[in-house]
């Protein structure tokens, strides 16, 4: 069997497991998802993908936020409460938090609901722990990805936070993908001081700072 057939192989089933309903799977997400009104696929929205740095001042709109949230840490299977990005022994040391011009609000990925950590706008000292990058403080929403990371040493000890990074980067990629099919740009940054970061956002001390994406209108 040939690359391109093997290809195809795959697409037709997991188009068929699209269709196919289960008891105690959620395989929708939320409404929003894949509305992006032009038949987006998946390799379009890997070929359109940029790191984007320029934000128009348009604010992201709540069914915008639930959907790149449920991208990064939705549940896919109510029973086994399994996640759109893979985990270490399906242990999800990760939190998302989501920081707009409202305020800091924390998503719960079992019930797909964002709750209101910080009133306030914290984006000038988001933008400061950030070592001063002026797009994390114009950007209209900037998500950013927690570790706790004792949940897989419990398991795994010392090679955890190897796992932790490495699960980062996949929630991260299907935030980036799901900005694109939405018509939003995105980019992913590192370089921030880790206490500044928890201290601006008021994080708990077990949340250690793993990611900032800074994500609105490319301008």
């Amino acid at each position: 069997m040939n690359a391109s057939l093997i290809l195809l192989v795959i697409v037709a089933a997991l188009l068929a497991a699209g269709s196919m309903g289960c008891d105690d799977a959620e395989s929708a997400g939320p409404a929003s998802v894949g509305a992006d009104g032009d038949g987006m696929t998946l390799t379009d929205a890997l070929t359109a993908r940029r790191s984007v740095r320029r934000f128009k001042g348009d604010a992201l709109s709540p069914e915008q936020i639930a959907t790149l949230c449920w991208a990064a840490q939705g549940v896919t299977d109510k029973r086994r409460g399994f996640r759109t990005a893979p985990s270490a022994g399906a242990l999800y040391p990760l939190e998302l938090y989501v920081v707009t011009a409202a305020g800091v609000d924390h998503y719960d990925p079992k019930t797909g609901a964002l709750t209101r950590h910080l009133e306030g706008d914290v984006r000038p000292s988001l933008q400061a722990a950030a070592l001063g990058q002026r797009f994390v403080g114009d950007a209209p929403a900037t998500f950013v990805l927690t570790a706790v990371i004792e949940r897989t040493t419990a398991k795994y000890g010392r090679r955890a936070e190897r796992y932790v990074w490495v699960e980062v980067g996949h929630a991260a990629q299907n935030l980036l993908l799901q900005a694109v099919a939405l018509k939003l740009g995105a980019v992913p940054i590192g370089a921030f001081d880790d206490a500044a970061v928890a201290k601006a956002l008021s994080l708990p001390a077990d949340h250690a700072p793993a990611l900032l994406v800074p994500t609105g209108t490319p301008k």
